[in-house]
């Protein structure tokens, strides 16, 4: 009897575990999606900026359709809603990271926005601390210096000055960056929340910031005559809704500053596209920056310790 059931037992043990590596792995596949999906996307942003529609309008539009394809499509898993704080600040988190990030890369040069919003590993370590309890091995300090001399060698002005960003898509680049921190450690804290219910935070949470922008005067509320342009804004709201959930899926499942290591593919993805479709380029100094800021980016994936404070 002891026997059988210490067999079972086993069985038991290699199939959770067999389990937990599919699930690990479809969550990678997650973010690899999202990532592949977010190194694109700024591109149809900048077709909709050249029909005359503002960002902050085109931002909002197509969260607006997405929202409503949510409420269509996710019906049943909504029936299990409840206002709390966490959800209240993961919106708020996921509207920032997301209007920032298009309104970045409308407004600066693609790749130069990723690698500043890719500054994220040195956020997620100080947030993951303080809000996950994390503990960090000796890379912390490591990946904090390096990410910040990264940032320095990009944003030094060939002149004497400070290393601080020079426009507004390197200042939307780094707080999106720091909300996409945000809403990675929030994402991973408030597992009790169904993604569903995540991705539809986000989307009220970027309405919420384009309206507050349009009601503040930045945003020409100005809406397309062109068919085709109506359908580009219903497709884009349709790819938000599977990239906020592909995203969120993962962010749940793999650690924080493992997921900032897999989305960094981003980065590879915007550099071809923006090469390819907007012919951009950077600098010898932007790249060796950029580099900088990668490397700390696949070190954080080594600063989790295995132990974590309660």
């Amino acid at each position: 009897m002891a026997k059988g059931s210490t067999q079972e037992s086993t069985q038991e043990s290699t199939h959770d575990a067999g389990k937990a590596q599919r699930e690990t792995r479809t969550a990678v596949l997650s973010l690899l999606t999202g990532a592949l999906i977010w190194g694109l996307i700024w591109y149809p942003y900048r077709i909709l900026r050249d029909a005359g529609i503002d960002g902050v309008v085109a931002s909002s539009a197509t969260y607006a359709v997405a929202l409503l394809l949510g409420l269509a499509f996710f019906r049943r898993s909504l029936r299990a809603f409840s206002p709390s704080w966490p959800l209240f600040w993961l919106a708020l988190a996921a509207g920032g990271c997301n209007l920032g990030y298009v309104l970045a890369t409308l407004n600066g040069e693609v790749v130069r926005v990723l690698l500043l919003f890719y500054l994220a590993p040195l956020w997620t370590v100080l947030l993951s601390r303080l809000l996950l309890g994390e503990r960090l091995n000796r890379f912390g300090a490591f990946v904090i210096a390096l990410s910040l001399a990264g940032a320095a060698t990009m944003l030094w002005p060939p002149h004497a000055g400070l290393p601080l960003p020079q426009d507004a898509g390197d200042w939307l680049g780094l707080g999106a960056g720091f909300s996409f921190a945000l809403l990675n450690v929030l994402s991973r804290r408030a597992q009790d929340i169904t993604i569903e219910i995540k991705s539809m935070a986000a989307f009220v949470g970027v309405l919420f910031f384009g309206g507050l922008l349009i009601l503040c005067g930045i945003g020409q509320p100005k809406m397309p005559a062109a068919p085709s342009t109506w359908l580009l804004i219903a497709l884009i709201g349709g790819v938000l809704v599977v990239a906020n959930l592909v995203v969120q899926f993962g962010l749940a499942r793999i650690a924080a500053n493992r997921a900032i290591v897999i989305m960094l593919s981003e980065v590879g993805i915007a550099a071809l596209s923006s090469w390819l479709l907007a012919d951009e380029a950077l600098g010898l100094r932007e790249w060796v920056g950029g580099a900088m800021i990668v490397a700390a980016s696949v070190f954080s994936a080594r600063m989790e310790s295995p132990e974590r404070t309660p």
